[in-house]
């Protein structure tokens, strides 16, 4: 399995932000990227009327769209552990993920002075570093919210070994 990293914070932090920049510096080193997003009060991606909607309003438990550029599976699944997505990007060479702050991966945590509070990861041992517009010492690496290129090099360093 790849290296699963973790970007966690409050709503509205800068968490999509931060994985929007960075993704394209991580891709310019040629590296396959998966980003698996938890979705609390849950999504839709297909439409009524179309056949995979029709499929799942028949009563499949999955179905999986496949076109020339790309591919997506809807389950009924709502309890999927992160472990069990996993199975899904195997063949990535990095893995991050949006939310799952209660899971056992590395934790990148975004905190920004506006939505203000203490670190939600304050004392979780995977918290591997912070992303903030705070002046803040603590005992992990601190990277402002525009030293994205510092950051790509700390994920690359620490979870790629220096790919």
């Amino acid at each position: 399995m790849p290296p699963v990293v973790s970007f966690v914070g409050k709503s509205n932090s800068g968490k999509t932000t931060v994985i929007e920049k960075i993704l394209p510096l991580l891709k310019k080193r040629g590296l396959r990227i998966s980003v698996i997003k938890h979705a609390l009060h849950g999504f839709d991606i297909d439409r009524k009327g179309k056949d995979s909607f029709r499929h799942k309003a028949a009563g499949a438990d999955a179905v999986v769209v496949a076109s020339p550029s790309c591919v997506a599976v809807v389950r009924d699944d709502s309890n999927a552990a992160l472990d069990e997505l996993l199975q899904y990007v195997s063949d990535m060479d990095l893995v991050f993920t949006e939310g799952f702050k209660r899971e056992r991966h590395p934790k990148i945590e975004v905190l920004r002075a506006a939505r203000g509070g203490p670190l939600l990861c304050a004392d979780d041992p995977t918290l591997a570093a912070v992303v903030t517009d705070l002046e803040i010492s603590l005992k992990v690496p601190v990277f402002g919210l525009e030293q994205i290129e510092d950051l790509a090099g700390f994920i690359v360093g620490r979870f790629l070994k220096g790919a």
